[in-house]
């Protein structure tokens, strides 16, 4: 699948029947009519020097217990469906300190961690996985129809893909919603965007809580050709 940055055309599902939905100081956003997703002007995204300058001011702490139990809508769930320990699972977009990996090791899986910009090592993403996470994540996607594909040739038929982010469905004045007003986050999912993937992807859907999903790789959904 080749990847465009036409801003009216959607960067997750490549539908052209796409409009301008809001606007702010800072930029417009567009709405995409086939998977609803709601996307920042490609014209208004941020360089890497700035986007990194950002991130740098997280403070994911490991030993801060009022993130771990952020981290635990997640997690605690994920556990409860799958099947055993020992799996291999990838924290996807880890961040500057990786947490929910530790967690999930601790919890007796296999972890291996992933971030362009603090644990950007390719080779973790030439291997299948029985789980991937990705907490607060794949709201920064510029092109998520890229981290999705690759998502769907990493994981195995039967895996579970668990996610972070905050969703459109409660929202009705998304000109004043303050998750957009963060310059990084650039993409907006909504229930109807993951029933969108799951269908056409083969998946099962369930949305834990307003910001927690996880969806499983049916059996038998095979994708080849792992890209690195």
């Amino acid at each position: 699948m080749s990847f465009v940055a036409d801003v009216s055309c959607c960067p997750l599902c490549q539908s052209v029947d796409c409009f301008i939905y809001s606007s702010d100081k800072r930029r417009q956003y567009w709405r995409c009519q086939q998977c609803q997703l709601i996307y920042a002007d490609p014209a208004a995204l941020l360089d890497a020097a700035a986007e990194i300058s950002i991130y740098q001011q997280h403070q994911n702490d490991p030993t801060d217990q009022r993130y771990r139990a952020f981290l635990n809508k997640l997690a605690a769930p994920l556990q409860q469906r799958l099947a055993k320990t020992g799996l291999q699972g990838l924290d996807f977009g880890c961040g500057p300190g990786p947490t929910l990996s530790l967690m999930l090791a601790e919890s007796g899986q296999q972890m291996s961690i992933y971030d362009p910009y603090f644990a950007d090592n390719p080779q973790v993403l030439t291997q299948p996985y029985d789980f991937i996470c990705a907490t607060e994540v794949i709201e920064h996607f510029y092109q998520p129809a890229r981290e999705w594909q690759l998502w769907l040739q990493l994981l195995k038929p039967g895996g579970w893909l668990g996610l972070m982010t905050k969703i459109t469905d409660q929202v009705t004045d998304f000109a004043n919603w303050h998750y957009k007003n963060d310059p990084t986050h650039v993409s907006f999912f909504s229930s109807k965007t993951f029933a969108y993937l799951a269908k056409r992807d083969g998946f099962t859907l369930e949305i834990i809580e307003p910001d927690v999903i996880l969806m499983q790789k049916i059996a038998g959904n095979v994708v080849s050709n792992v890209a690195g």
